[in-house]
Order: structure tokens, then sequence, then C-alpha cells
């Protein structure tokens, strides 16, 4: 199993945009085979940092996803939509092993 943790660095004026992206990323993923465990968002510190957090049963796995997504209109169309309102300013993606019992 693997688990991709996002960091977001988010413009903080644009958080009902970011908001929309990550919805939409949820179920996109569920729908990729993921289990999506969800975004989060700003409180307290930082105002231009977010995360997400998914898994997936292997790298092979998240791989096909990978792969799924360059074609998928669903998320050619989330990728626009991030690219047009400029909600996210960039990202880094981290592989890591869950251990969950």
């Amino acid at each position: 199993m693997i688990t991709v943790h996002l960091r977001y660095e988010i413009d903080p004026d644009k958080l009902d945009d970011f908001s929309t992206y990550g919805r939409e990323w949820i179920r996109l993923v569920n729908k990729l085979g993921g289990t999506h465990h969800g975004y989060f968002m700003p409180s307290e510190g930082d105002s231009d940092e977010a995360f997400a957090l998914f898994t997936f049963p292997s790298l092979a796995a998240y791989e096909v996803y990978r792969n799924a997504s360059k074609t998928d209109p669903e998320c050619q169309e989330m990728f626009e939509f991030a690219r047009t309102t400029g909600c996210i300013r960039r990202y880094e993606r981290r592989f890591l092993s869950p251990v969950f019992s």
C-alpha cells in the first residue's frame, strides 16, 4: 500500500476555488481506484498551505491512476481549472507507507 501526501502552496485569496478543486479530486481519485482521505485547509498558522492524502493498493496502482488522469476528461477539466483560477501556486508530492495498526 502507498499513501500520497501532497503539500500545496495556495493563493489564500482563492480558498473557495481550491476547495472546489479539492472536492472534485476526492471524487476523481476514488473513481480511478484510490481511497482519498481528504484535503486539509488552512485554519490557524500559515494561510497559504494545504494538504491532501490518498492511498492506492500499490505504487503500480498509483501509476495506473496517474496515466488515466492524463486522458480522463474530468481530470483534464480540473487541471485546467487550477491553471485558470491560479488557486495553486506550487505543490510537492511524497510517497509514504502507512501503518494503520
